[in-house]
């Protein structure tokens, strides 16, 4: 007697999910199926023909078929409700480190992605050190109707920073679970609408901000910006493996400040070296999404409240950055699957 030599005896009583449990030991064969409570009675005759045919095999000294009451899988939790429920994608912009000109690109790539035909958002995650206000030539405080908050709008983005919320010489002395309480209010308090995409210009690091951001939103994903210069890129490495371990897909890196081209005669220098963030990304086999050049009118656009993606749109570094807007509108596609949620304690 065998196992083979059970199983084939049983094959015409078609058992199917009933099946439950074997258990052969010295001759002794016990057979456990799984059944209704209710349907107990009604499948007593197949459980005494079963027990008949497993006593009947050469080999087998006793047979017992026991019937176990079938235990249904317990109901799946009802889906959490979305926390941005008008917003398709949800992306970070992120350094490892401050300089880099995080809160540059990430201000232009939403202008540029608003260009481009997009419904755009940006949120000013850094709540430290706000710098859309500047950025976009923002002053007014938003207006609060049932409740929410209406994020201010310029540039054809819907904005919405503590910057807005506070004066602009004001030091926001916060500790920790402060600043993701701020962060956690912008983000559920915020009347943001229907929206393609909303970029969140994240503070550099790798602390508090970013867990509770991978907490609370559904992340597509997420964009890191370096210089090309080594002491960056080590910031940006850890960037990207943070985004990794709370399971956000890193979108591609970006090179800023890639090179510098002389206003006056042209010639251009490479001012942090070049080509740095583009290796590292084919090192870390995340996409490269493209470089922007160190630019006078960058900086200057900046300060004027009036992105450069705005204020000189047939520029070189607006084409620049719409070079880069585009890759990440086509990391963006329909097709590709949003992560789940991540629950970080």
């Amino acid at each position: 007697m065998n196992e083979d030599d059970i199983r084939a005896a049983l094959a015409p009583f078609n058992l199917g999910t009933m099946f439950d449990g074997l258990h052969v030991s010295g001759g002794l064969v016990q057979l456990t199926l799984a059944i209704r409570r209710e349907d107990a009675a009604a499948l007593e005759p197949l459980r005494r023909d079963v027990e008949a045919a497993l006593a009947a095999l050469p080999g087998v000294r006793n047979a017992a078929v026991v019937f176990t009451a079938h235990k249904a899988p317990p109901p799946s939790p009802p889906p959490a409700a979305p926390v941005l429920p008008g917003v398709k994608s949800v992306v970070a912009v992120a350094s490892g480190k401050g300089g880099v000109g995080k809160s540059t690109v990430a201000v232009n790539l939403a202008v540029a992605l608003a260009q481009s035909g997009l419904r755009v958002g940006l949120l000013d995650a850094d709540i430290y050190g706000p710098s859309l206000p500047r950025m976009l030539g923002l002053e007014r405080k938003p207006e609060v109707r049932a409740g929410k908050m209406i994020p201010l709008e310029a540039w054809g983005l819907k904005c919405m920073s503590i910057g807005f919320l506070v004066d602009g010489d004001t030091a926001m002395v916060w500790r920790g679970p402060m600043a993701t309480g701020a962060l956690s209010q912008m983000l559920t308090q915020v009347e943001w609408g229907a929206l393609d995409v909303l970029l969140v210009d994240m503070p550099p690091g790798t602390g508090d901000i970013q867990l509770t951001l991978a907490q609370k939103a559904r992340l597509a994903g997420a964009v890191v910006v370096s210089t090309p210069q080594d002491i960056a890129l080590i910031d940006a490495r850890r960037g990207v493996k943070m985004f990794t371990q709370v399971n956000v897909p890193v979108l591609g890196i970006v090179e800023n400040m890639s090179y510098f081209s002389c206003p006056h005669c042209g010639a251009r220098s490479d001012v942090f070296g070049h080509g740095g963030a583009a290796a590292e990304a084919a090192r870390m086999g995340v996409p490269f999404l493209g470089e922007v050049p160190l630019l006078l009118e960058i900086r200057e656009t900046g300060d004027a409240g009036t992105p450069v993606c705005a204020a000189s749109p047939q520029g070189p570094a607006a084409a620049a950055l719409r070079a880069v807007a585009a890759a990440l509108a086509g990391a963006l596609a329909p097709e590709r699957p949003a992560p789940p949620p991540i629950v970080i304690d």
